[in-house]
This record gives C-alpha cells, structure tokens and sequence, in this order.
C-alpha cells in the first residue's frame, strides 16, 4: 500500500492511498483549493482514482470530493447519515471497502459533527477532526451538529482499533509528526480524562480560544449541496 499526505500549505490535511498492483487510489479529505495538484499528482505516479473520501462535512474548507466525482468518475463516499448531497456511496458502521490489495474499513465516531467517521487500513487510521495529535486533543464541538456529550461517548470506538495505527488527523499544526495511535493513548490529554467534566471544561476553553471559523459560511453550504460558489472569497486573496 502505498501513503502519503498531499497537502503543503495551511493545516489541512489530505491523504492519498493507493494499490501498488492495480494503481488504484483514494484521497480521503480533498480540499477544493489543492485540487489541481491532487490531478497532477495522479499523473504523476499513474493512479487512476477510485474513490473520495470525506471523513466529515467540513466547516473550514470546501471538499474536491463532488468535483473530483463530476471530473473523473470516482466514488463519493461519506457516512450513512450525513446531509451532504452528491455522495454516491454511503457506508455504515462496521463496513468495509476493499479496494483491490487495500481495505478501508469505517467507523462511526460522531461529536465534532454528527456524520463524522474514522476510515481505518492496516496501517494508518484516518480520524477526520475527531482526534488529533497529542497535546491537540480533539476537534471543537461548538460548529454545526457538533455535540460535546456526544463526541465524549463516542471516544470509545478508539477501543476497537489496534495501537500500532498511525493516526492521521484531518488537522494538525505544520511539522506535527504522525504518531501511533498508542501513542496518543499516552500523550494525548482527552484519552486520559476520566470523567465527562473534565472533557466539556476543556472543549470549551479550547473553543473560546480558537474564535469564529472565517470560512464556514461559504464551505457548510458549498459541500451540503455539492455546489462550488461563483465566488471564493479565500481565494481571491
């Protein structure tokens, strides 16, 4: 299997996977912006792309998911639930995508929003923002459908996976190294709390400190309705 995460600007983080035999890839996470670079990526290595993958419905960018569908044909793939038009596969709990050599196997991990999912391989688990590195923590609970009760129960699903996982968040700071998922176990201070307290003081002291996100007024709406904007504001910058 091959890895590797495409993004060099900003804290978003994309990850493309792909078969070595049959050079069949996934992007889990596209961001709209990068998306020429995703294209000539692909060219590059001579992957033809399977699937799109989002782990959540993002509030800070706009997914390429629903464009790299419209431009090459791919799965769209998203949780069951989740309010995002333009998905054309859907998966549950439990489920598992084999892409040839690869397997992708998804887990249901809500809180951050109500449709987010971890997407889990052999070697890596791909935890959208409900788990991040370390000192990192977790994502916020305060966007849309974010529930903080929600995201505490939901810490658990962690116990179903094995600790030699490198974790793979959806965000973290530049030059934020990926570690083990036992790792984190360890390092990471939501995965040592004991008591939902505790968990709701921190979210809502690390919400407070993080403010308003500038670009969810233009990317909630763009990947609920798999439409991109006439205008971009970001982008004009």
């Amino acid at each position: 299997m091959g890895f590797a995460q495409l993004n060099t600007a900003g804290w978003a983080k994309t990850y493309l996977v792909w078969d070595e035999g049959s050079k069949k890839a996934t992007l889990i996470d596209p961001v709209f912006d990068f998306i020429e670079h995703y294209l000539e990526v692909l060219e590059s290595r001579g992957l033809t792309l399977a699937y799109a993958m989002a782990t959540h419905t993002h509030a800070d960018h706009i997914t390429a998911c629903f464009t790299l569908k419209e431009r090459l044909g791919c799965e769209y793939v998203m949780w069951h639930s989740t309010a995002c038009l333009g998905v054309t596969t859907y998966v549950d709990d439990g489920e598992v995508i084999q892409m040839d050599g690869v397997r992708f196997r998804f887990h249901h991990a809500p809180g951050h929003t109500n449709d987010s999912m971890l997407i889990e391989t052999d070697t890596h688990v791909m935890t959208g923002d409900f788990l991040f590195t370390g000192e990192g923590g977790v994502g916020r609970d305060d966007l849309p459908s974010g529930r903080i009760h929600v995201h505490w129960a939901a810490l658990n699903v962690l116990d179903r996976l094995e600790g030699h996982l490198v974790v793979c968040t959806g965000h973290d700071p530049p030059g934020t190294e990926m570690q083990s998922l036992e790792w984190n176990r360890s390092n990471n201070p939501v995965l040592n709390m004991s008591t939902y307290e505790e968990y709701e003081a921190w979210q809502i002291e690390v919400s407070a400190g993080l403010g308003s996100v500038s670009k969810i007024k233009t990317a909630v709406p763009a990947n609920l309705f798999a439409e991109i904007p006439e205008h971009i504001p970001w982008l004009d910058e």
